[in-house]
């Protein structure tokens, strides 16, 4: 099947552009055509820095896009800010969003099959007019999705999380039954619907050190996340849990399992990161467009210095490749 994936450039400042071109360098193409959601100035720029050559076709609109070959489609309405490697400002904020727009258009209306997001930075996007906490909210928001869920990528590895980018001191009064028997769904339906397991097993971690030990190290194990637990078992989902986190990655416990319930981010992913060497994708689950991304941010420190590895980036490009299949196999079943 042919396929279609756009990639917005994320911030131009940052490490994005670096390792798009370099993923789109190594990565065999066949069958794929691949989208660039930025503006030539941009691309062009960093292509100089990095003393490398993309053979690319310049897109004005979406219909002038060619098959099988890299597209550059031009996605800025207005004059490109300077590029700064390493600076943060509100244009490069504005042109990184208008990039995941165009991605997010594209997707919504079936021109693209899927959307690679090149790492945003928060302070420029703010400072741009977007006030979101970051990638995965502002796509729920446009997609209409309600029940979404970050989860990270590596194999046979996937993470979910309960709560995302919140303060520690939010995280015990975010959960309640209802939203963590949410999210125990939302994996569920992801690991069936987007990675093709008919039955899969997922594992939920516990809040507190050593799950509580029986509510002598805080009660959310008893009082909120096994009553999820067992709900989701009487609905004929295969769920257990709660696992203390240390011992259930100390052990490798992980293996046994398709998906894995994380309550809040530090606790899913510092093992993910930990054992992903540098690899791990972002999925967004839940929405009805396919959206990953590379695990890391803009890593404005090593900016325009041609450090930057594509190695997550490339894997963020293939699982979304690898999606596409897996919806178009499930809607091919009804």
């Amino acid at each position: 099947m042919q396929k279609r994936i756009a990639i917005s450039i994320g911030d131009v400042n940052g490490i994005g552009p670096e390792v798009v071109i370099k993923s789109l360098l190594e990565l065999p193409l066949e069958g794929i055509t691949p989208v660039i959601l930025s503006s030539k100035e941009v691309l062009d720029w960093w292509l100089s820095n990095l003393s490398e050559s993309l053979d690319y076709h310049y897109a004005q609109s979406i219909d002038d896009v060619a098959k099988q070959q890299i597209n550059l489609l031009e996605t800025y309405t207005e004059e490109t800010p300077s590029v700064n490697p390493g600076d943060f400002s509100k244009g490069s904020g504005k042109c990184a969003m208008l990039a995941v727009e165009k991605g997010i258009s594209l997707c919504k209306s079936q021109q693209a099959d899927a959307l690679v997001t090149a790492p945003i930075s928060k302070e420029a996007v703010n400072l741009a007019g977007y006030h979101i906490p970051g990638h995965t909210e502002f796509l729920a928001e446009k997609t209409n999705t309600s029940d979404y869920m970050m989860m990270l990528v590596h194999k046979g590895l996937r993470v979910g999380l309960v709560t995302g980018h919140i303060p520690v001191s939010d995280i015990a009064p975010a959960l309640s039954t209802n939203s963590i028997k949410k999210y125990i769904r939302v994996m569920h339906n992801a690991l069936q619907n987007d990675f093709n397991l008919s039955s899969p097993n997922i594992a939920v971690l516990g809040l507190n050190p050593h799950a509580g030990d029986g509510g002598i190290i805080g009660t959310e194990e008893i009082d909120i996340i096994t009553p999820a637990i067992e709900d989701s078992r009487s609905k004929g989902l295969s769920v257990s849990g709660p696992h203390p986190a240390d011992g259930f990655f100390g052990n490798r416990k992980y293996e046994q399992y398709d998906g894995i319930v994380a309550m809040y981010h530090d606790q899913g992913l510092i093992p993910f990161k930990t054992l992903s060497f540098g690899g791990g994708v972002n999925f967004t689950a839940g929405l009805p467009i396919i959206r990953t991304s590379p695990d890391h941010g803009t890593a404005f420190d090593i900016a325009g210095q041609n450090k930057a590895t594509p190695s997550s980036f490339i894997e963020a490009f293939r699982l979304a490749s690898e999606l596409i299949e897996h919806r178009s196999k499930q809607m091919a079943k009804g």
